[in-house]
């Protein structure tokens, strides 16, 4: 039974009842006070007033329950509540009138006092009629069987929810491209912990990316109605405000799950979070909804699957034995849907549709036209491609504009001084790179690219193709060449940049720019000098390629010349030959003697690494009989010892000893001092392959020094590593070894950096040490020298192995 003091529906009316006819009363006005305090929580508190007021038994009635819930679901409501109670109910047993009515009586239903009443009374007050319990909420999307590699991701929900402050909110954002499986993740995880949740999970789609007519993000206000009508609010306030307020108010303290889907921004989540430790909102979107994490929130970003994971949901998915059958096909189906969970499973999809189909056929088919983007479809519709074009939709006019200039460009990673080039139109450099700036924020958050390092970012694999699709759709004829001419500058201009810290002395030859006023990333030092080169090849070589379709002839052959350091650094043979082939194709279509005899002996070294003596010495041969002509001394040095050098590779000694001399007096004669210094480095290679290392150690010595004196620690390091070596095979094996692990030092430090250097000074000391009988240093030397080799690429990686059996 009801007491007054529980606040319960029938103790408010039974109150309430008592001064229906006393509205000028304390306790009336005090209960009007206590129904406007009321209504800023549900406004149909307020709508009821006046016809309580007027005498409606109904609505009296409805107001009692109303307030009865307010105060189960609010502290304060119910505080209010029990006060009002505590002072104004009638004493239990004591009624507030004498009742006599004549004659025998039987009332049914709710009955109002008038006069006085006379004889035996009989009052049947009906049973109340409580709403029915809404059944516990389980709305969340069902479990899908195709679920593969995502364990840890799993495991680091948990871990950030486990991470969460004590009496803190639980809220976490998963994000993600478009298709890589967001909800099914979350939908599993709390399916696999929804004993936790006693009370309920709720879901809504705000519906982040929904395109067309009247069509958009869901309204808070809309997912609010639906949130309290399950559960079991008897009626939804109006007003948005009312409603945030009211489902604070009925999930406090309860054990409930929130999913919210494919949310579009951290404003429209906000008045959805609960405001209790005890339950849990996830929300997933392909934003990064960073705005979230000042209310609490913790980020987990969900990648791609490895391939054998992405390979076993093509099987799973409709694959079957066919993937096992022909593996090869499955992991290019895979990449070509660069392992996206949703594009495998609609590649799966297709193989199931067609029982006789291969592999192989599935993956020709995503790899003509626009691959993926088109051939991956649900009811004619390219899926893919709508995904990316919603997203792309929503995006703000800057950050649309750079998302299409990117998808022009030959590059598979962007730095912000890149992307200012291209997007920079007669603003200042600060101001250009502040614009880029935010645009690149409004990118990454869109999840349409992604940030790889400090300044360095890249596109998912399939979204290249759509940014370059809208880019040659939407970008004029004219607007193209000038972002992709911006481009080709930058590249240049920063390949320079890097080419005059690492090798001073090879920039001789100008430089012609479009636009000069592109600035160059900025590098500080050797080490950030190579990390670029390396971590730019491709662009650089997209660079070149497409300056030479573009007839841009200038701007192809001296990019080439500007990648010298990373090519003799790095030793990328075929890239070295390829890259020379089009920069001497584009010297000569420019009429550019200088950039042609560059082009002939700086490639003669790409030739001669890969093995291709006769064809590196007919290029020598060539750019000889030009700088002869050209009486160009300089020139006709560097052919010369390009000349000798295959001549000591091919144990025709004598000749390569004349070549050397003959560079090293014309080098002396135009006071070449470096030039000096390296022919004088080949003398004494010659003469450790001939067996005089007393010889080699004396040239080797000099050049040593004049190239430490000419600042070319590059250079100096060869020298002395050959130095160390010519030393240990004439005997001085402590001397010769002292300077082998010096010149293995300056290989590993940034201004003399090179792999395939350490791998031979690791093996020279391993020969050190193997002619001292040390067998155990001789071998760690030499698996050493075989990795790095192996690293690089070179050949030589098989005389290592070779050397490790004969120990």
């Amino acid at each position: 039974m009801e007491t007054p003091e529980s606040g319960g529906a029938e103790a408010l009316l039974s109150a309430m009842a008592a001064y229906g006819t006393e509205q000028e009363s304390t306790a009336w006005r005090e209960l009007a006070h206590l129904v406007r305090a009321a209504a800023r929580v549900d406004q149909e508190v307020a709508r009821l007033w006046p016809a309580v007021t007027a005498g409606g038994a109904a609505a009296l009635r409805q107001l009692a329950l109303l307030l009865a819930g307010l105060a189960a679901r609010d502290a304060d409501m119910s505080r209010t509540v029990h006060d009002w109670l505590r002072r104004h109910a009638p004493p239990a047993g004591h009624p507030a009138h004498t009742n006599a009515i004549g004659g025998a009586a039987v009332f049914h239903g709710p009955s109002v006092q008038a006069r006085d009443i006379r004889g035996g009374i009989h009052l049947h007050q009906a049973a109340p009629q409580h709403p029915p319990r809404p059944p516990v909420p389980r709305q969340l999307p069902p479990m899908r069987a195709q679920l593969v590699d995502r364990m840890d991701d799993m495991r680091a929900l948990d871990d950030l929810r486990a991470r969460r402050p004590a009496g803190a909110p639980q809220l976490l954002v998963v994000s993600g491209f478009a298709g890589v499986g967001k909800t099914t993740l979350v939908s599993r995880w709390l399916h696999e912990r929804a004993d936790e949740f006693t009370d309920g999970q709720l879901y809504a789609d705000l519906g982040g990316h929904v395109s067309g007519e009247g069509a958009g993000p869901a309204r808070a206000a809309a997912v609010l109605e639906g949130f309290l009508h399950a559960l079991g609010a008897p009626s939804v306030p109006a007003q948005t405000a009312h409603r945030i307020a009211l489902w604070r108010s009925l999930t406090s303290g309860l054990r409930l799950a929130v999913l919210l889907d494919n949310a579009f921004t951290a404003a429209q989540v906000r008045p959805l979070l609960l405001g209790t430790p005890t339950g849990l909102t996830v929300v997933t979107s392909r934003n990064h909804l960073s705005g979230l994490v000042v209310d609490g929130a913790s980020v987990h970003r969900l990648g791609a699957l490895t391939p054998e994971s992405a390979v076993e949901l093509l099987t799973a998915g409709g694959g079957g034995t066919r993937v096992a059958q022909d593996p090869d096909a499955a992991r290019e189906v895979v990449t070509l849907c660069a392992r996206l969970p949703l594009a495998v499973c609609l590649a799966a999809a297709q193989l199931a549709a067609r029982p006789h189909r291969s592999v192989s056929a599935l993956a020709a088919s995503l790899s003509r036209g626009h691959g993926p983007l088109d051939a991956l479809r649900v009811d004619g519709e390219a899926v893919v491609r709508t995904a990316l074009d919603m997203s792309y939709g929503l995006l703000p006019r800057d950050a649309a504009s750079l998302y299409r200039r990117m998808g022009l460009l030959p590059a598979d990673r962007y730095d912000l001084f890149m992307l200012t080039a291209i997007s920079g139109e007669g603003t200042d450099a600060t101001e250009g790179q502040d614009r880029t700036d935010m645009a690149l924020e409004t990118l990454m958050e869109a999840n349409l690219l992604e940030e790889t390092g400090p300044g360095t970012y890249r596109f998912h694999d399939l979204v290249r193709p759509h940014a370059r699709r809208r880019g040659e759709a939407e970008e004029s004829a004219a607007q193209r060449e000038h972002t992709l001419r911006s481009f080709v500058d930058w590249c240049l201009a920063t390949a320079t940049t890097a080419e005059s810290v690492l090798s001073p002395s090879h920039r001789t030859l100008a430089r012609d720019y479009a636009s000069p006023a592109i600035g160059p990333t900025p590098l500080e030092g050797p080490a950030e000098a190579l990390a670029w080169l390396d971590g730019q090849r491709a662009a650089l070589m997209g660079a070149v390629r497409h300056s030479a379709r573009a007839g841009w002839h200038t701007a192809c052959w001296q990019l080439v010349d500007a990648m010298w350091p990373l090519f003799l650094r790095m030793r990328p043979v075929e890239l070295w030959i390829e890259a020379h082939r089009t920069g001497l194709t584009a010297a000569r279509a420019a009429g550019s003697r200088a950039g042609e005899g560059r082009m002939l002996t700086s490639g003669a070294i790409g030739l001669r690494d890969a093995g291709r003596y006769p064809e590196a010495a007919e290029w020598y041969a060539e750019a000889l009989a030009h700088a002869t002509t050209d009486a160009d001394v300089r020139q006709q040095a560097q052919a010369l010892n390009g000349l000798g050098r295959i001549s000591l590779l091919t144990d025709r000694f004598d000749e390569a000893r004349e070549h050397f001399e003959h560079a090293l007096r014309l080098r002396e004669s135009i006071g070449y001092r470096r030039g000096v210094a390296l022919s004088r480095r080949r003398l004494g290679e010659t003469a450790s392959a001939t067996g005089d290392h007393r010889t080699a150690a004396r040239h080797l010595e000099r050049a040593y020094a004049e190239l430490e004196s000419e600042g070319e620690e590059y250079e100096a390091a060869r020298a002395l590593a050959l130095l160390g070596h010519a030393l240990v095979c004439d005997g001085d094996h402590e001397g010769g070894t002292r300077r082998l692990r010096e010149a293995l030092d300056r290989f590993r430090e940034p201004a003399a950096h090179a792999q395939d250097w350490q791998g031979r000074s690791l093996e020279w000391l391993g020969q050190a040490a193997q002619h001292r009988g040390d067998t155990a240093e001789a071998g760690r030397c030499y698996e050493a020298a075989r990795d790095l080799f192996l690293l690089v690429g070179r050949p030589d990686a098989q005389r290592l192995d070779d050397r490790l059996r004969q120990l």
